[in-house]
C-alpha cells in the first residue's frame, strides 16, 4: 500500500447515493474545446445521417485522431464562436444507438499498430492522455509507461469502484489493449483492497502490468500524485494516462467492436434534491436533471467544484467528465465575516472556528470571501502539496514566464488540477489553475 500525507479531503454535503438511474436526453454536444490544442476539421455538416462512431471531425494538427458520435441520429447543429471557432458539433439522438462495426478482436492477439488503428478509427484513442500538457496522446510516440486511475478523491467524486463493479472482463480487455502500447509499466492505481484483488484475479497475459493501492487524502487520486510515487516524469519523457470508465470504454471497443460512449454521471452537491448515479452517454444534454435543483442560484459545474467548468447554459456534459456538481453561487457578502466565528465555513488552519469540526460536511458557494491580493508567501501550500516541488516558486516562474526555471521546478510532471487545493488555501485569492496551465501552454508551443 502506498500512503499519501500531504493534502486535503473537503467534505461537502450531497454526495450521491449507490442507487444508479437510466437518463437519455435527446441531445449530445461534443466540444472541441474540451481538447488541449485541438483545432477541428469537419466530416459532416447539418442534418447529415450519424451511427454511434461515425467521424464528426479531426484534428487538423494531428490528422490521425478523430472524434466521432457518442450516439446515432443526426448533426443538429454546428455552434461555432467568434472567429467562427467551433464550440459544439450537437448530435440529436433518434434513441436507437445503431453503431458501427469496427470489429471484435483479442488484444492480447494483435499487434501495436492493428491496437492503435482499431482505437483510433472508432474515436476511443481520444479518452487516451499524455503528461506533460494533458493533450491528447499521440500514437505516433511510445510512453515510457500508461496510468489508470481508478478512483477519485475530489469533494463529492463518483465511487468508480461502484460504478466499476461487474465491469471486470471488459476492464481486462481494455489492460490487455494499454499494454500493448508501450514497453514499460501499465499501472492500475486503485484505493480499495478488494477492487485490487479483484484486479490481481484477472490473471492478465500481459507480464507488464501492475496493481497498486493508494490511500489518503486528495489529490492521492490524481494522475500525477500517483506517477510523482511510481515514475516521476523528466525532460523529454511522455507517459499516456487514462480513467476507470474510459478503460472500460477501451475494452468494450475490442470485446464488442463498438465504439463505447457510455458514462456514468453522478449528479452531485447541496443543491441536488436527491444526488444520484445516471447511466447516460458522453456529450450529454444534462438539463433534464435540473428539476432536480432546490434553487435557482446556483452554479453548475461539469466536475468537480475544484477543476470543473461552469456550464450554465451550456448544459452538456464535458467529454473527460463523470461529475455534475452544483452549489449555491457566491454573490452575497457577510459583513466583518472575519471576525464571525464561522462554524459552517471550510479552513485549513485553526484560525476559524470550523476548524473544530473539519470533517463534518458543509454548504459551501462560490464566494471568494476578498478580493485578489498580492501573492503572499505562507507556507501553507507545501501542506496539501504532495510532490518533491517548491509549489509557491513554480507558480512564480510560470508568472514571468520563465521556461529553464519552469523546467528546473519540475513542472513536466504536475498539471493545472494539482494546484486545485492551492488555489482553495490561497489567502491572495490568485487564480494559480489558471496561471499553471498557461505555463504549460507556454512550453507546449515553444517546444512543438
Amino acid at each position: 500500500m502506498i500512503k499519501i500525507k500531504k493534502g486535503i479531503d473537503i467534505h461537502l454535503v450531497g454526495e450521491a447515493k449507490k442507487e444508479m438511474k437510466v437518463y437519455e436526453p435527446t441531445l449530445y454536444a461534443i466540444k472541441p474545446l474540451d481538447f488541449i490544442g485541438v483545432v477541428p476539421k469537419m466530416h459532416v455538416a447539418e442534418g447529415d445521417d450519424v451511427k454511434v462512431g461515425t467521424v464528426l471531425f479531426h484534428d487538423k494538427k494531428n490528422e490521425g485522431i478523430f472524434f466521432t458520435s457518442p450516439v446515432s441520429g443526426k448533426v443538429k447543429a454546428i455552434v461555432r464562436g467568434e472567429k467562427r471557432v467551433i464550440l459544439q458539433v450537437v448530435v440529436e439522438s433518434d434513441g436507437k444507438y445503431e453503431a458501427i462495426d469496427f470489429g471484435k478482436a483479442e488484444p492480447s492477439k494483435l499487434t501495436r499498430n492493428e491496437v492503435i488503428e482499431k482505437m483510433v478509427q472508432s474515436g476511443t484513442w481520444t479518452m487516451l492522455r499524455q503528461r506533460p500538457y494533458s493533450t491528447i496522446a499521440n500514437p505516433q510516440d511510445e510512453p515510457k509507461c500508461v496510468v489508470v486511475s481508478m478512483f477519485d478523491t475530489a469533494p463529492m467524486a463518483p465511487d468508480n469502484n461502484f460504478i466499476v463493479a461487474g465491469k471486470m472482463e471488459s476492464i481486462k480487455a481494455g489492460v490487455e489493449a494499454l499494454a500493448k502500447l508501450t514497453n514499460g509499466k501499465v499501472y492500475l492505481n486503485v484505493n480499495s483492497s478488494e477492487t485490487k484483488k479483484a484486479l490481481e484475479a484477472l490473471n492478465f497475459s500481459a507480464k507488464n502490468v501492475s496493481v497498486n493501492e493508494f490511500q489518503g487524502p486528495h489529490p492521492a487520486g490524481n494522475v500525477s500524485t500517483q506517477l510523482n510515487v511510481l515514475s516521476p516524469i523528466n525532460k523529454g519523457e511522455t507517459v499516456w494516462y487514462t480513467y476507470a470508465q474510459n478503460l472500460v470504454a477501451i475494452g468494450n471497443l475490442f470485446l464488442t467492436g463498438n465504439y463505447d460512449s457510455n458514462r456514468v454521471v453522478a449528479f452531485t452537491g447541496s443543491e441536488v434534491k436527491e444526488p444520484a448515479y445516471y447511466q447516460t452517454r458522453i456529450g450529454a444534454d444534462m438539463s433534464g436533471l435540473y428539476s432536480n435543483i432546490t434553487s435557482e442560484n446556483v452554479r453548475i459545474i461539469s466536475g468537480n467544484v475544484l477543476t470543473g467548468k461552469k456550464i450554465n447554459g451550456d448544459n452538456f456534459l464535458g467529454f473527460y467528465d463523470s461529475q455534475i456538481s452544483v452549489i449555491p453561487e457566491g454573490d452575497h457578502y457577510q459583513l466583518f465575516g472575519w471576525l464571525a466565528p464561522n462554524f459552517k465555513k471550510f479552513t485549513s488552519t485553526n484560525t476559524m472556528g470550523a476548524s473544530l469540526c473539519k470533517k463534518s460536511r458543509k454548504v459551501l458557494d462560490t464566494n471568494l470571501n476578498g478580493g485578489i491580493r498580492p501573492l503572499i508567501m505562507t507556507g501553507n501550500f507545501e501542506k496539501v502539496f504532495p510532490f518533491d516541488i517548491y509549489p509557491m516558486q513554480l507558480i512564480k516562474a510560470c508568472i514571468i514566464k520563465d521556461i529553464d526555471q519552469m523546467e528546473e521546478l519540475g513542472i513536466y510532471e504536475i498539471d493545472a488540477e494539482d494546484f486545485a487545493l492551492c488555489e482553495v488555501i490561497d489567502p491572495s485569492k490568485t487564480p494559480i489553475q489558471q496561471i499553471i496551465r498557461e505555463g504549460l501552454e507556454l512550453l507546449r508551443k515553444e517546444m512543438n
